[in-house]
């Protein structure tokens, strides 16, 4: 969605499953899917390596890690990479400057075993996985089963924390980029994409291709009872291994989420936060509840639109869905804390009052909180 998030409070009503396909976890230990990081492991030697050193990719990836979002992983500097730089920063008592200054370096040098990239063979079941056309009209919207994926493309890179041009650079001829160009086509066609143009998608189904080396993601077994959520996770790249949070501090000016253990700063994201017609309500509020995969209640009046259609609509869950993947309701009635289906639009576009991250970070987040966290939001 673009400008202002059409966003209130979840409906009320059960949700469908997370997803409509199968579900190829790593291994018994851990219920991440099939291309899953496994830092714990033993790994082999990567058999194409990545002919560019990706400094700025290498550092966002780490970030990303270690609880400071640094937004859509593109390799490039921008705000929310900034803002990382600054939570990781203030973390670890350096000078606060939002930059990859030789300071940091050196601070962020201890992970610098971790490559920019990786490369990883999409899974055969999402060969078979059900896309969705999304409709502009939100009763269109209602008739849907879900507000699910798009297409294969916007799965792969919401699933490693980026966007779909970012995975076509770093896969160019839909090979994975240090792998060179075949005389042909190879043992099969799974490995072949479809045109850029093709409404079928640039990747496929079994085949390899080279992604940001996102980590934190492995799943314990048995640490969430809600299968369709475990799946959830698993789609984000979302580990169950978060840190317990006491406070939270949403700022409007540096359009961040903070959250705290005591006064020890854990993690940090950017985000979204009110507009002039919808502003953020400063002040303490209190989690009252979580919703994984809710469906969405869409109140014309709640959110002051003015059409000929004032109906009350209620949109099927699904990561496309007004509020992504999850809904951390507050005290103050109709605003929460919740996912977009837009993730490059995080800390530009504004919110209908309500503070808006990734899908990626609201679901780490929702790991981190209880109703027992304190939640302020200050100008």
């Amino acid at each position: 969605m673009n400008g202002a998030e059409e966003e209130t409070e979840p409906a009320t009503v059960q949700a469908e499953p997370a997803e409509d396909y199968g579900y190829e976890t790593y291994d018994e230990n851990n219920l991440a899917d099939s291309m899953a990081s496994n830092d714990d492991e033993p790994r082999e030697t990567e058999t194409i390596p990545d002919p560019e050193e990706r400094p700025i990719m290498q550092a966002q990836v780490v970030l990303d890690r270690q609880g400071w979002g640094p937004g859509v992983i593109d390799g490039k500097m921008g705000m929310s990479t900034e803002n990382a730089l600054r939570g990781f920063q203030e973390a670890n008592e350096l000078e606060i400057t939002g930059e990859l200054d030789e300071e940091t370096e050196t601070a962020l040098a201890d992970w610098d075993s971790i490559p920019a990239t990786r490369v990883v063979t999409i899974p055969a079941s999402w060969g078979d996985a059900r896309y969705y056309e999304i409709p502009e009209d939100p009763a269109e919207k209602v008739e849907m089963e879900r507000l699910g994926y798009k297409s294969l493309d916007e799965r792969l890179a919401e699933r490693f924390h980026t966007t779909v041009e970012v995975l076509r650079e770093l896969n160019p001829n839909g090979r994975p980029a240090g792998a060179g160009s075949p005389a042909g086509p190879s043992e099969g066609d799974a490995d072949q994409p479809a045109s850029a143009d093709s409404s079928e998608g640039y990747f496929a189904a079994g085949q390899q291709v080279r992604v940001p080396n996102i980590g934190a993601d492995r799943i314990e077994k048995g640490a969430i009872e809600d299968r369709d959520w475990q799946t959830t996770l698993a789609s984000l790249g979302v580990g169950t291994e978060q840190p317990e949070v006491d406070r939270i501090v949403v700022s409007k000016a540096g359009k961040t989420l903070k959250a705290y253990q005591g006064e020890e700063l854990v993690a940090l994201f950017t985000v979204s936060s009110g507009s002039s017609e919808f502003p953020l309500p400063l002040g303490e509020w209190d989690i009252v509840g979580e919703a994984y995969n809710p469906p969405y209640q869409y109140d014309p009046d709640v959110l002051g639109k003015d059409n000929a259609d004032d109906s009350v609509h209620t949109f099927p869950p699904g990561p496309n869905g007004p509020v992504g993947v999850v809904w951390i309701d507050l005290s103050k009635e109709h605003y929460g804390i919740h996912g977009t289906p837009d993730p490059e639009t995080i800390g530009r576009a504004q919110s209908s009052g309500c503070v808006r991250l990734t899908n990626w970070d609201a679901a780490r987040l929702a790991g981190m909180v209880s109703q027992s966290t304190q939640v302020i939001f200050e100008s």
